[in-house]
């Protein structure tokens, strides 16, 4: 069912993405659009990941080099039958991880210094094989591809806001949108894309969690985890940008009330109760 709703709400994004080139130039304007999500793809799908890792200054280390960690995930990719995927540490306080690349076959694991002193050896686990799950599902392609159209949406938003400006509104029918269209574009579709990539992102924290957790063995390992790594990113925000947020295992930025329902990752509280559910065989 998560992977029927990622679809459909990855169609609807690419929709909504094309009736915006539609409200901005008409035919030739969808067109444009569909390039533009196009080309945006190609560029994400093969250079999304060296983009990241750098963005966070992650340094590749090698067994000797982090011990423990390596350890765990070369444990946890042999039992998902995956290549072990290169290793990486983040020079940041805030406890935190993601996994990126486009495949199992070119993929990565990074972990902050914060994660690693905050975590025990059974709860760093349970996260590594969270991430690990990212990667089998392919998650990390559809999260970047879908943060790609949402931003590609709110440039053509703002393409929209200057041509009313500029354009006073009035368009001709043959080569353009209606001003109508035009407006909706500036105000419903940003918000719209916004909260369909949020869904997208949410559906998938809890895929992730749940095949995460069958592959760890212990669902309470990771529901510890969680539980520690809530309280530890809001004490020592991370230094991250909205683009990547959905990438992490926990939301980096400190927010609390209806911040959170504007949030890309599920309840911390929801997240918890579905793996002790989970142990408890329900």
């Amino acid at each position: 069912m998560n992977g029927l709703k990622t679809i459909m709400l990855m169609m609807l994004l690419t929709l909504l993405l094309v009736f915006g080139g539609a409200a901005l130039a008409g035919r030739s304007g969808m067109t444009i659009a569909l390039i533009i999500a196009f080309g945006m793809n190609f560029i994400s799908y093969f250079f999304s990941d060296k983009i990241v890792l750098k963005m966070y200054r992650a340094q590749e280390v090698t067994e000797a080099e982090a011990p423990v960690l390596y350890r765990i995930v070369r444990r946890l990719a042999q039992k998902a039958g995956m290549p072990m995927p290169k290793v990486y540490i983040i020079p940041d306080m805030s406890p935190n991880a993601f996994a990126t690349g486009r495949s199992p076959q070119h993929a990565a694991v990074a972990a902050t210094e914060g994660i690693m002193q905050l975590l025990t050896e059974e709860e760093l686990s349970g996260v590594m094989a969270h991430e690990l799950t990212h990667v089998m599902h392919r998650d990390i392609l559809i999260g970047t591809v879908a943060a790609t159209i949402a931003g590609a949406i709110s440039y053509l938003a703002q393409m929209a806001q200057w041509a009313m400006i500029f354009g006073g509104g009035r368009r001709d029918d043959n080569d353009g949108g209606s001003p109508v269209a035009s407006l909706v574009m500036m105000i419903v579709a940003p918000i719209a894309a916004m909260l369909i990539q949020m869904a997208i992102s949410r559906s998938r924290e809890y895929s992730a969690d749940e095949g995460g957790a069958r592959l760890n063995g212990n669902p309470l390992a990771l529901a510890n985890a969680l539980r520690k790594l809530a309280k530890g990113s809001q004490m020592i925000p991370m230094h991250a940008t909205p683009a990547t947020s959905h990438m992490m295992i926990v939301n980096p930025f400190r927010g609390g009330g209806i911040v959170n329902l504007f949030s890309t990752h599920p309840p911390i509280e929801e997240r918890i109760s579905r793996l002790e559910a989970m142990r408890r065989g329900e």
